[in-house]
């Protein structure tokens, strides 16, 4: 009975010290309550229509009236001819991203860090991080432009060695690459800047020390600054992988056309095609519920390995 009322005491004590310190602190919650507004209406609410995936959805009838058919939506999906194709273009994608433009900015990141100009490294950062502010579309019509087997510029190089011209943008072959590399360009700056705000956190007495036993610059990165980084890149990694099924919408579509639809077809894109374009929105919300599903236990399993393996983890 005494060990119930001293718990119970303890709970309105640290009740009554929770309560000062928001009174205390109530401007920053006040900050805070746009962004907690916008993801409670914008991605909490909204789960509500995650049911539709379950029902023939009527427009008409609305979400509770429309009729429970189960899981047909997603064995329907499963037994899609195209389903092989998505899958394989969705994940070949991510993989290659994955691979190319997940290091890229940790290797930007540590070849800025060495430079002993000040002025050079801004000038090196705004080269870098400027072509993240350049729309999607915009982006895309640039790679268009240099990639024109006729006019572009690629070819035209290509020409000089006697190349052929390559229809990058027709080519199923070609496009994941393009697609890659021209998100390299356009990221691999803005991303870096993570990796720069790690980088400052090293203690300078390492580099010291590591100096002082003769250890030339690339040692330095890979026994001082790589180990110091990698909690950092292990969190990103882990995120990373928690959108490994997500290759985005917009870029993919805009780079898709007939002559490259064998490469080019992803989930995001099948999943806007059947829901928006022909209206069939409890498949399209079955297809984008898997997705979402499959990332989520990739993320957790992620998280738990490297759990297991005493590193960083998200939780």
């Amino acid at each position: 009975m005494t060990s119930r009322i001293t718990s119970g005491g303890e709970h309105n004590v640290l009740q009554s010290q929770t309560f000062k310190r928001i009174i205390r602190n109530y401007d920053l919650y006040l900050l805070f309550l746009p962004t907690l507004a916008y993801f409670i209406i914008f991605h909490y609410v909204p789960m509500y229509g995650l049911q539709i995936a379950f029902k023939n959805f009527n427009p008409v009838k609305g979400i509770a009236g429309s009729p429970w058919v189960g899981f047909d939506n997603f064995e329907r999906f499963f037994e899609s001819y195209q389903l092989t194709t998505i899958i394989r273009n969705t994940l070949g994608i991510s993989i290659y991203e994955l691979l190319v433009a997940f290091p890229a900015p940790i290797i930007l990141a540590l070849m800025i860090n060495q430079l002993t100009s000040e002025r050079f490294k801004r000038f090196v950062q705004t080269i870098t991080y400027a072509p993240h502010f350049i729309s999607t579309v915009v982006v895309v019509g640039i790679v268009y432009l240099l990639l024109s087997p006729k006019t572009g510029a690629v070819n035209s190089f290509l020409g000089l060695f006697g190349i052929d011209p390559i229809f990058f943008m027709g080519s199923p072959d070609w496009f994941k690459t393009v697609f890659v590399f021209s998100g390299v360009w356009q990221s691999v700056g803005w991303g870096t800047i993570i990796y720069l705000a790690a980088l400052t956190a090293v203690n300078p007495d390492l580099h010291e020390a590591a100096t002082v036993d003769g250890a030339t610059k690339l040692q330095r990165v890979l026994h001082v600054d790589i180990p110091s980084i990698m909690p950092t890149v292990i969190i990103m990694l882990i995120m990373n992988m928690g959108h490994i099924m997500s290759v985005g919408f917009e870029k993919v579509y805009l780079m898709q056309n007939q002559l490259n639809i064998d490469s080019s077809e992803t989930i995001q894109t099948y999943v806007y095609k059947a829901g928006l374009v022909q209206a069939q929105y409890s498949y399209a919300s079955a297809i984008g519920l898997f997705n979402t599903v499959i990332n989520f236990i990739l993320l957790i399993a992620v998280n738990q390995l490297s759990k297991s393996m005493k590193q960083s983890s998200l939780w």
